[in-house]
C-alpha cells in the first residue's frame, strides 16, 4: 500500500446514547482491501492522509474514530509529524468548507465492538484558511468559528502544515527551541503577550528548569537590551549566566537601606512576639517609627506623613524614642514590649550579617540611586539585575524579597504620569514566597506577589514565576499566569494543579507532561498561537546557570588538598561569607 495516498473509510457511523458507535450502520473502518483500492494522491497540493471520521461534536471537546491499521502504516512515514499521527498529544485536521480545523488528541481507547478502531477525544485548537492552488494551511488563528459535522473526514497533520501553523508572525518574539516532533520548525514565544499577562515556568528538579529560564531571559535580553528585568535568585545560580549582560547584586554590594521598608515589613523584622503581645509591640513600633521618620528634613515638605512613607531615619533615633516612651510609663505599666523592640534593633545593628541592610552608612537619601541600579534605569546594555539572596540571613530573606517586589510595584504605581518603563520581576523558587495556606501563613512577600499577580499588568509590571512545586503555590496565583511553560512534573498533585490552570485546548498535551524528556516543555496560553511541545535549544556554556548536579562517581575519585579546603571553608564559615 502506498502510504502517501488518500485513505478512505466506507462510512461514518452514528453514536448511541453512551457516545459509542452503533453496530447497525456498518463498519466504522474499512477493510484493508477497500482501503487499498481507495488510495490516491491528489493532483495538486500536498498528499492527504485520511485516518478517521468525526463521530461527535460537543463544543471545544469532541470525539473522532481512528483506523489503527492506517496509523500503524503511517508510523514508517519519513515525515515525523505524519509518523506521529493519531498519538495522544498529536494534531489532526478536519476540512470545513474552505478552512482547516486543527485539533489535539487528548485521550484514546479501543472501540468496544469494532476491531482496529480507536475512539479518541479531541480538543479544537484553531483554524486556518486553505490555499486554492496548493491546499496548504495559511493565516492560522486561535479559536473556531465553524464546527465540522459528524461524518467529516479526519486527516493527519504534516510538517508543512505545522510550519504554517507555528510560523511566528510579525509580533516581537523569541525562538527558544524546535517544535516536537519536527527537526526544523522553530517554536516561538510572543514577548508582549507573554509578559503582558505574566508567565510561569514549572518543572521537577533535574529537568533543566534553571537552564531553560536562563535561555528565555537571555533571548529577551537580546531583543531588548534597554529592558528592565529584576530576578530574585535564592541559590546564587544565575550570576554566572548573566555576568556579561546583567548587573549582579548580593550581600556584598546590594546596600538596601532599612528605612525603605514599609510598616508591615518593619514588623516582620523588629517584632518577635506572638499572639496578643505582637499587636501591642506593633502599635508601639508604629508610634515610635512615625516620630523617627518625622525628624528628617524631607518629612517637613510632606503634608501628612504616614508610617509607610520611605523617609530616611536613624536607627539610633528609633531606639532613643522607644527609650523615651518607656520612660513615660508609670511603674504599673509593663515595659517588656519596649525592651523587646529595643533589644531586637540593637541586635540587628551589631550583627555583621545584616550590614547589607542595617549599616549606619545606609541612612542617607539614596532611594533614587538604589531604585535606578536595581531596575536598570538606564540599563546601559545590561537589562537584567540578578539579586542573589543566598547570603541573606534566613530569618529576613522573605522580607528582603518583599521589599524588592514591593518597590517594583510601588514604582509602577507612582510613575503612572511619567514615560512608562515596564518591569519584569522573576521569582525563582516561587513556592517559597507565595506558599499555599496549607504550607504557611500570610506574610508581606506573599501579599505583595499576590497583588502583583492580580493587578500588576495594569501598571506595567510583569511577573515570572519559576517553581518545582506548583501545588505549593497559593491558590489562584497560577491561574493568573497567562502563559504556562511546563517541563516534566513527576508529582501527581503538581500535575493536577497545572491541569487545572491550563486552558481546555491544552489538555491533550498535559497527559504527556510526565513523559517529557529533559529540556522539553509544553507551552500554552497567551505567549503562543496554540499549545506546543518544544525541545529547547542548547545554551552556551558561559550563559548557563551554576545549577549542574554533582557527579558523585567522578568527584569521589578526586583527592588531595582536603586540609587546605577545610581551612578556607571554616574561615568563610566563621566570617559568614565576608
Amino acid at each position: 500500500m502506498d502510504i502517501s495516498g488518500n485513505h478512505q473509510f466506507s462510512s461514518a457511523q452514528p453514536l448511541d446514547s453512551a457516545g459509542m458507535a452503533t453496530a447497525q450502520a456498518g463498519p466504522v473502518a474499512m477493510a484493508p482491501a477497500a482501503r487499498e483500492s481507495a488510495t490516491h494522491v491528489p493532483t495538486n497540493g500536498p498528499a492527504l492522509h485520511h485516518i478517521g471520521f468525526v463521530m461527535e461534536i460537543a463544543g471545544s471537546s469532541s470525539q473522532v474514530t481512528l483506523d489503527s491499521g492506517v496509523l500503524n502504516e503511517l508510523m514508517a512515514h519519513s515525515d515525523p509529524s505524519i509518523a506521529m499521527a493519531g498519538q495522544v498529544g498529536s494534531q489532526i485536521k478536519i476540512r470545513v468548507g474552505s478552512t482547516w480545523l486543527l485539533a489535539s488528541i487528548r485521550t484514546q481507547k479501543l472501540h468496544e465492538r469494532e476491531q482496529g478502531v480507536i475512539m479518541a477525544a479531541v480538543d479544537f485548537l484553531g483554524e486556518g484558511d486553505e490555499e486554492k492552488l496548493t491546499g496548504k494551511i495559511y493565516n492560522f488563528r486561535r479559536g473556531v468559528t465553524r464546527y465540522p459535522v459528524p461524518g467529516s473526514e479526519v486527516y493527519a497533520v504534516s510538517s508543512s502544515d505545522m510550519k504554517q501553523v507555528y510560523a511566528a508572525d510579525a509580533r516581537a518574539h523569541v525562538e527558544i527551541g524546535t517544535v516536537f516532533p519536527t527537526k526544523d520548525i522553530r517554536g516561538a514565544l510572543y514577548v508582549d503577550a507573554m509578559l503582558g499577562k505574566h508567565f510561569a515556568l514549572l518543572g521537577s528538579t533535574g529537568t533543566g528548569k534553571s537552564t531553560s529560564a536562563a535561555l528565555i531571559l537571555h533571548k529577551i535580553c537580546d531583543i531588548a537590551p534597554e529592558g528592565h528585568i529584576v530576578m530574585i535568585d535564592p541559590h546564587g545560580e544565575y550570576s554566572a549566566a548573566f555576568k556579561n549582560n546583567g548587573a549582579l547584586f548580593d550581600v556584598n554590594n546590594l546596600a538596601m537601606p532599612y528605612w525603605m521598608m514599609n510598616f508591615a515589613e518593619h514588623c516582620e523584622v523588629f517584632v518577635t512576639s506572638t499572639g496578643d503581645d505582637k499587636q501591642i509591640d506593633s502599635d508601639i513600633l508604629a508610634r515610635c517609627l512615625l516620630q523617627a521618620r518625622s525628624k528628617n528634613r524631607i518629612a517637613e515638605s510632606i503634608g501628612k506623613l504616614t508610617v509607610d512613607a520611605p523617609i530616611p531615619y536613624l536607627l539610633s533615633d528609633l531606639t532613643n524614642i522607644i527609650q523615651t516612651e518607656m520612660g513615660k510609663l508609670d511603674k504599673a505599666t509593663n515595659s517588656a514590649p519596649f525592651m523587646r523592640l529595643k533589644g531586637k534593633i540593637e541586635e540587628l545593628k551589631a550583627d555583621p550579617r545584616y550590614n547589607f541592610m542595617f549599616s549606619g552608612m545606609l541612612v542617607g537619601d539614596t532611594m533614587a540611586d538604589f531604585v535606578g541600579k536595581i531596575f536598570r534605569l538606564p540599563s546601559g546594555g545590561k537589562p537584567i539585575s540578578i539579586i542573589d539572596v543566598s547570603g541573606v540571613p534566613s530569618d529576613i530573606t522573605s522580607t528582603v524579597v518583599a521589599v524588592l517586589s514591593r518597590l517594583v510595584f510601588d514604582y509602577a504605581i507612582w510613575s503612572r504620569n511619567e514615560p512608562q518603563r515596564p518591569i519584569l520581576l522573576v521569582c525563582e523558587e516561587a513556592h517559597r514566597y507565595i506558599p499555599s495556606d496549607r504550607v504557611s501563613k500570610a506574610s508581606a512577600v506573599r501579599s505583595i506577589l499576590e497583588r502583583i499577580a492580580k493587578e500588576g499588568r495594569k501598571y506595567g509590571v510583569s511577573l515570572g514565576l519559576i517553581t518545582q512545586r506548583p501545588s505549593d503555590l497559593a491558590e489562584g496565583v497560577l491561574s493568573q499566569c497567562g502563559t504556562i511553560i511546563s517541563m516534566r512534573l513527576n508529582n501527581d498533585r503538581d500535575q493536577a494543579f497545572v491541569r487545572a490552570a491550563m486552558p481546555e485546548g491544552a489538555r491533550g498535551f498535559l497527559d504527556s507532561i510526565p513523559a517529557l524528556r529533559n529540556r522539553e516543555c509544553i507551552i500554552c496560553g497567551e505567549g503562543v498561537s496554540i499549545p506546543i511541545r518544544v525541545a529547547l535549544d542548547n545554551l552556551e556554556e558561559e550563559k548557563r546557570p551554576a545549577s549542574e548536579d554533582p557527579l558523585f562517581s567522578q568527584l569521589w575519585q578526586e583527592t588531595g588538598g582536603e586540609s587546605e579546603i577545610l581551612e578556607r571553608v571554616v574561615r568563610r564559615w566563621r566570617a559568614q561569607g565576608r
